[in-house]
């Protein structure tokens, strides 16, 4: 009797663990047979979240190319309407970005906002050349900075030279009465001999022309010409009025700068819708082709998905049947 217990206990104990074992064996078969099903059901549905998402931006990007083109309808006809405006004082007092002199004030006009294209980091790099071709021993280049855009991108190596900056100038419809008050802004907080404009004259939707002007200060324009360099036949005009030459020249100069400068801020803001509806379509498009390859990625899983599950049905019963 003593020994039958004694196998019984011997017994009890060997079982436990083989039981044990078989347990695991089973859980980590239930779990390789879920595994892949699971594995399965989580690609497609990733691909499903994907697509939902490309979608998504598909419709965002096209209707921000509607309101670019409506805003740039908008815009465009107030545009060429200005370009009459400077073209007379080009004519008189000349648009030479070659002068060479001693303080140069460089404004940059830029967008607020992005996603449209590279216009904004064109023009700041034009405005870092002139600063390089304007630069000496002698010499002192300033920013003047209209946008947000332009303005981020100074800050990051040239925050000393920034002179001032301005934003938000698209925020409402830009008009000529403005313009004068920015102007005027401008010139009480930088000293210079010589403005240097930079902006984006818009050819087409698709087609925009990085733009220097260049406008010169009374002072410089009276030396110019004296020299009889371009501006040699300004002496040969009649000045009516009690007014003296300087006090003509200084006039001009606002106003040939106020004139330049409503000019350039609608140019720039063409540019901006332009090089946006076609940022915009490229991004629809790409979206498009994105969304065909993300399809067909689709179909392919779930048609091997189903595949697979009808070859293991099939293995199965033909187990079963044998």
């Amino acid at each position: 009797m003593a020994m039958a217990a004694a196998l019984r206990r011997e017994g009890r104990r060997l079982t436990q663990p083989i039981n044990a074992l078989h347990s695991s064996l089973n859980s980590s078969l239930i779990s390789q047979d879920q595994a892949p099903h699971g594995a399965r059901s989580i690609s497609t549905q990733v691909v499903r979240n994907r697509m939902k998402s490309v979608r998504n931006i598909q419709k965002f990007t096209k209707a921000m190319k509607m309101v670019a083109a409506s805003k740039l309808r908008a815009v465009q006809t107030r545009t060429e309407n200005s370009r009459g405006l400077w073209q007379p004082f080009t004519a008189l007092l000349g648009d030479d970005p070659s002068v060479d002199v001693k303080k140069n004030v460089v404004v940059t006009i830029s967008s607020d906002k992005g996603l449209c294209g590279g216009i904004n980091s064109t023009s700041v790099k034009i405005s870092r050349v002139l600063n390089k071709l304007n630069s000496g021993p002698d010499k002192e280049t300033k920013y003047v900075i209209l946008g947000e855009k332009a303005k981020a991108q100074f800050l990051r190596d040239s925050k000393k030279q920034i002179a001032l900056s301005l934003t938000e100038l698209q925020k409402n419809p830009l008009n000529y009465t403005q313009v004068p008050v920015l102007a005027d802004d401008i010139l009480k907080n930088v000293e210079y001999d010589a403005l240097r404009i930079v902006f984006n004259k818009f050819h087409s939707v698709v087609q925009f022309l990085p733009t220097v002007a260049t406008v010169l200060s009374p002072e410089v324009i009276e030396r110019e010409a004296e020299s009889g360099g371009k501006l040699g036949e300004l002496d040969s005009y009649e000045i009516e009025g009690g007014e003296t030459k300087a006090e003509i020249l200084q006039n001009l100069a606002e106003f040939q700068f106020s004139c330049v400068m409503y000019n350039a801020v609608l140019e720039n803001a063409c540019s901006e819708q332009g090089a946006r509806m076609s940022a915009m379509d490229s991004s629809s498009r790409n979206a498009g082709d994105m969304l065909d390859r993300l399809t067909l990625t689709y179909n392919r899983t779930r048609q091997a998905s189903i595949t697979t599950e009808l070859i293991e049905i099939i293995s199965g019963a033909s187990a079963l049947e044998g």
